[in-house]
């Protein structure tokens, strides 16, 4: 049976290296689970893989939408189980990479059929948005679906509000509409997690905020301001900068922020993935690594 090697984590957890390092060995391709690196306007504050990473093993998923584009983890779903029936005619294994736990979800689980919502729910969600910010629809979701306000982006506003048109249409949490019982795969899928001491970890983030401010993540946020109002901005590391441009706060407190928010973003990260029984996880910077990814997949299958 084709295989699909699944490598989850957090954000900064080497994900990118370690999946490249596989790829090679298996003479494979990567799809991207980063809902973030999709988008072509976006790049240094969602750390895509360089230029030289996308050149040493073919890459799918990135750069692959305008941030214009409404795209759910429905579509994602659709989309990468056809783009895997034609990848496993040629390939055996096909590793899939990134740290967005819902669109990892979609492709190897799938999700139940979410109802219509009430007409004109969206439109009243997002006005609430407009007038009450961010924060007065996180308090709502946090009454309505507990389970999912522990492992949801907040800060990303389409995420939220996505949750709540559907649990005030049926009366039933998001969370509910995740399956139970995954869908049947016509692939074998093997899910590997790296992860690091929290201290270790934050300051990898730390260090990876800098050095995308360093490599002008302020010049490109502010070349996307116009465009702040789209959904896809409404996440880590523009969010902040935007505040910066407002004169609401200044540089150094922003990209404090961002550091922030990042790590409580990484926390949410864990908690979603810790309750995936079906990981095996590593320690991101265990010497020897690589060959210890290999021999549990080969014990695996």
């Amino acid at each position: 049976m084709n295989k699909l090697i699944v490598i989850a984590g957090p954000t900064a957890s080497g994900k990118t290296a370690a999946a490249i390092e596989l790829a090679k060995h298996y003479n494979t391709v990567i799809i991207s689970a980063d809902s973030r690196q999709f988008y072509r306007e976006m790049s240094i504050g969602t750390a895509k893989p360089s230029r030289d990473e996308l050149a040493e093993v073919k890459h799918y998923f990135i750069n692959t939408l305008s941030i214009t584009d409404i795209f759910t983890a429905g579509d994602y779903e659709k989309r990468c189980l056809t783009l895997l029936n034609d990848l496993f005619k040629v390939h055996e294994v096909v590793i899939l990479v990134g740290g967005s736990g819902l669109f990892i979800k979609a492709v190897c689980e799938g999700f139940d059929e979410f109802p219509d919502p009430v007409p004109g729910l969206r439109e009243k969600l997002n006005k609430e948005f407009e007038e009450n910010g961010i924060v007065y629809l996180q308090e709502k979701l946090k009454i309505s679906d507990p389970e999912y306000y522990e492992v949801v982006d907040l800060n990303n506003p389409q995420r939220v509000i996505r949750a709540l048109e559907v649990s005030e249409s049926t009366g039933k949490p998001f969370s509910s509409y995740h399956k139970s019982t995954p869908n049947k795969r016509p692939f074998q899928v093997i899910k590997l997690g790296l992860n690091l001491p929290r201290a270790d970890l934050y300051q990898r983030i730390n260090h990876r905020v800098n050095t995308m401010i360093q490599h002008g993540l302020v010049e490109e946020a502010k070349s996307l301001l116009t465009h702040r109002r789209l959904n896809a901005l409404n996440t880590v590391g523009y969010s902040e900068l935007f505040e910066y441009f407002d004169n609401k706060i200044n540089l150094t407190d922003a990209v404090e922020l961002i550091k922030q928010n990042t790590r409580r973003f990484a926390k949410r990260q864990m908690t979603w993935f810790g309750k995936d029984e079906e990981i095996v996880w590593f320690e991101a910077d265990k010497e020897g690594l690589i060959d210890d990814l290999m021999s549990k997949i080969n014990e695996i299958t």
